[in-house]
């Protein structure tokens, strides 16, 4: 059985209509969620669509050449410097810099899809890109899925939700949080987004 937190934990949730006009009116979006969810796709789309930045935590900040993990200073120096810009749309859950992304970020895309759907995303995304790096990874790490990754998936709501309500809660109060439970809400949004303003 999946375990969520009620969206009125959420001090400032809003609706697919408002999130579309707020996501129109916004210079800087941070994207989080789990692994396999569809965070990077539907990141890549409202960039292109809006002409923002597209940071990966994943490729940006986080991996080095064969899955080597950057110096944790260097990452958030990284971090810091990126939530500057004038305008980006940042894709990347970790709530450990929530510190320096949520006072500059502008809206908020929860992507809080079932853990199978995560799962089936993980895997179908390995098999499309077997033996190759996808474009959002950093170069030289190359698509894999192993056990370790898959729990991670699997256990993602209960281990992080928690930490991601009270770092929204304690860093990014009044920024307006839209939560994408199925692919349904995110083709309704990207639909939305689509139209004339």
């Amino acid at each position: 059985m999946e375990q969520t937190v009620a969206p009125q934990a959420l001090s400032h949730a809003v609706d697919l209509e408002e999130a579309a006009t707020l996501i129109r009116r916004a210079n800087r979006i941070l994207v989080m969620g789990c692994s396999g969810g569809g965070k990077s796709t539907l990141s890549q789309k409202i960039a292109t669509r809006f002409g923002l930045a597209y940071v990966s935590i994943d490729r940006d900040v986080l991996w080095l050449p064969g899955w080597v993990q950057r110096d944790k200073e260097e990452q958030r120096a990284i971090i810091v410097a990126r939530v500057q810009e004038e305008r980006w749309i940042l894709d990347g859950t970790n709530p450990s810099t929530f510190d320096v992304r949520l006072p500059r970020t502008d809206f908020v895309i929860w992507v809080r899809m079932p853990r199978l759907l995560c799962v089936w995303g993980a895997i179908s995304r390995w098999i499309k890109w077997m033996g190759r790096t996808r474009p959002e990874m950093a170069p030289g790490c190359i698509e894999k899925v192993d056990w370790e990754f898959l729990h991670f998936i699997w256990t993602f709501e209960e281990k992080f939700s928690p930490k991601v309500i009270a770092g929204l809660a304690q860093h990014g109060p009044n920024v307006p949080v839209l939560q994408l439970k199925s692919r349904g809400e995110m083709r309704q949004l990207l639909d939305l987004l689509g139209r004339p303003a």
